[in-house]
């Protein structure tokens, strides 16, 4: 009798593990699409994403059933703002006021920001200051391998690990005293290519260069496919963007 509850018990305690799993679901991931980011720019961030069918994935915006709001923002565990142009000032406005100020109180609460190359440039401390730094483009830089703002494959580190990223004018990360930061990347002449900070009760991850992007990108800008990352790069810069 004894052994039989035991084994009872043991299954109840499996039902309740396996009705836990399958209950689950794969985290929610917010894409910015609007005015404030490129042409296909959140396209290519959703296709990488997708093609790992990990994650739930919405587009916000001004012209998406979502928009960028507090309470939309509130159904995700991460939200990505994408790559544009070089007009910064530009991007911020097409933004706008409501959607910076539901930007800064998703994170302050616990929310988690992905910042892609322009999406890293209006985290800075003239843009939505999720971060104290100012940012620069890690172009003219001594010893980094671009001199103009035409696209690129950059030699980088990520976490241990050498690997190639499609680069297009994107910034580099100054150390910082901030609580929080974290170096998670380097350029080959060692500057910061992508970084986490903390902002309030939630977490800010840049990265310079474009982890997104995928063939097409290369091969319309003409670099050697060859060149592509060997690596999950953007499954790895995922991982640490939601991670706590």
């Amino acid at each position: 009798m004894a052994e039989f509850l035991r084994t009872g018990t043991l299954l109840a305690a499996l039902l309740l593990i396996s009705g836990a799993a399958f209950s689950s679901t794969p985290p929610r991931i917010a894409i910015y699409r609007g005015d404030a980011g490129c042409d296909d720019c959140s396209e290519t961030v959703r296709r990488s994403i997708e093609a790992s069918g990990k994650y739930q994935v919405e587009y916000v915006g001004p012209d998406e059933p979502l928009d960028v709001t507090s309470e939309s923002l509130k159904r995700f565990d991460l939200y990505i703002q994408p790559g544009g142009g070089q007009n910064i000032p530009a991007a911020l406005r097409a933004l706008g006021g409501q959607r910076s100020n539901a930007i800064r109180e998703y994170v302050d609460q616990g929310g988690h920001y992905l910042g892609l190359c322009m999406g890293a440039y209006l985290a800075d401390a003239n843009n939505l200051a999720l971060i104290d730094e100012e940012l620069d483009s890690a172009v003219g830089r001594p010893g980094f391998p671009v001199h103009s703002i035409d696209d690129a494959a950059v030699a980088v580190e990520w976490l241990g690990h050498q690997d190639q990223m499609f680069f297009q004018d994107g910034p580099y990360f100054p150390a910082s005293p901030s609580a929080g930061f974290k170096a998670l990347g380097h350029y080959k002449n060692g500057d910061i290519s992508a970084a986490a900070y903390r902002y309030g009760s939630g977490k800010v991850v840049l990265t310079g260069p474009h982890p997104e992007a995928g063939r097409a990108w290369f091969e319309q800008a003409e670099i050697p496919v060859s060149r592509m990352p060997k690596s999950d790069v953007m499954g790895s810069v995922l991982a640490e963007a939601l991670a706590r």
